[in-house]
């Protein structure tokens, strides 16, 4: 009985997210595709219902005293599909994304008409154009969410950071916000290049689909000479928070 009334509850999360979604991309028409304040807080809650659909269960962990500061670049590490719609399921960010997410359907839509900012990873002038729609989004009063590892790279930490969300931080003075994600079932998230509709099957599928949010203390750029000095001081924290998160739970510890 408890079985049947799971399985009801889930449809009855699947049958609203898609009546969301039709919602939402009507409505995204009116937003624009540049974007539109208005339309933030329906994208917000569109990603939450993505999120129920899937029936992932986000814990989020505040791992420093205090609050979050009233602006921040978060960054995060990357490893799966679902980041795109839990981190700003749970933050008020706007997103770097890579350009090719214009062209994706419904989603591509929903993103522009949220104030998604976009990047050709393997064009200079476009990352540093990045680089510049990032500040001026963060003088607009705005917070921004950044995956400095370059797109998903897999469960474990790439090796070097992009240079451009610390860019804009020390520019800004806007404090980074580290966030690390860890999934307790890290071979069903991880994105390994699957269609990304085989992807959000493996994730809805998952036995096990709770997904840890770890948000350390803001890291300020003030404290650091550069950008360059800047990345590689919270480059070396993540590879610390890797060893205590990550690499326990593939231990078994």
């Amino acid at each position: 009985m408890a079985w049947l009334l799971g399985a009801l509850w889930r449809l009855v999360r699947i049958v609203d997210f898609l009546i969301f979604t039709l919602v939402a991309w009507l409505l995204s028409w009116l937003a624009g595709r540049n974007g539109s304040t208005w339309f933030r807080p329906l994208f917000r809650a569109w990603c939450r219902s993505f999120v129920a659909a899937l029936g992932v269960d986000l814990r989020l962990h505040q791992r420093y005293p205090g609050w979050l500061p009233p602006q921040f670049v978060l960054v995060s590490n990357h490893p799966s599909a679902l980041e795109d719609v839990g981190v700003p399921a749970l933050f008020d960010v706007d997103s770097l994304a890579k350009g090719q997410v214009v062209d994706w359907w419904w989603v591509g839509r929903l993103a522009c008409a949220a104030g998604t900012l976009f990047v050709d990873r393997d064009d200079a002038d476009s990352r540093q154009r990045a680089v510049e729609d990032m500040v001026a989004r963060l003088d607009s009063g705005r917070s921004i969410a950044v995956y400095p590892e370059g797109g998903c790279k897999g469960r474990r930490v790439q090796p070097r950071f992009h240079l451009g969300a610390f860019e804009a931080s020390m520019r800004t003075g806007v404090p980074i916000l580290p966030v690390l994600l860890h999934y307790e079932a890290q071979a069903d998230f991880e994105w390994q290049g699957q269609p990304l509709l085989l992807k959000i099957w493996q994730i809805a599928s998952s036995r096990n689909r709770t997904a840890h949010i770890h948000v350390f203390a803001p890291m300020q750029p003030g404290d650091y000479k550069d950008a360059r000095q800047f990345r590689d001081a919270v480059h070396a924290r993540y590879m610390e928070w890797q060893a205590r998160f990550l690499d326990q739970a593939d231990n078994g510890v």
